[in-house]
């Protein structure tokens, strides 16, 4: 026993300072290839470039139907890496799916297949407050 810790108050200790780091490593790292992939932008920014862009939400079909930015394609992450070829890679590409965690692999995605003007918009669609359009059925 060291300073009163006993040897199972310690090894609970080293686990939970092990993942805590875990934790802060994989923040970091989303992080970094968000903003090296793409360029994040606040609500403001995102509507008043996304009427010269390709607005693609990420998000499955269901919660596309749900309720959806208004001018948004619903390309779900999952078909990406087969239909990416349906974007213009000459035109901005803004994404968004419900937090950032989607449009950050797909940034990355898309980047290393040759598009460059790649946008995420920042908190995605759960804090969208712009226009927005759901499906009657």
């Amino acid at each position: 026993m060291v300073l009163g810790i006993s040897n199972g108050l310690l090894t609970v200790n080293i686990v939970i300072i092990i993942l805590i780091l875990a934790w802060l490593i994989s923040w970091g790292w989303s992080y970094w290839r968000r903003n090296h992939y793409a360029t994040v932008l606040d609500q403001e920014d995102f509507q008043k470039g996304m009427r010269k862009a390709q607005v693609i939400d990420l998000r499955q079909e269901k919660d596309f139907a749900a309720g959806h930015i208004l001018g948004s394609r619903n390309l779900p992450y999952i078909y990406l890496r087969q239909q990416y070829g349906e974007l213009r890679p000459d035109l901005p590409v803004y994404m968004y799916d419900e937090s950032m965690t989607l449009s950050t692999q797909a940034a990355a995605f898309l980047n290393k297949h040759g598009y460059k003007k790649l946008y995420i918009l920042r908190n995605g669609y759960r804090e969208w407050d712009g226009k927005t359009k759901k499906n009657k059925y």
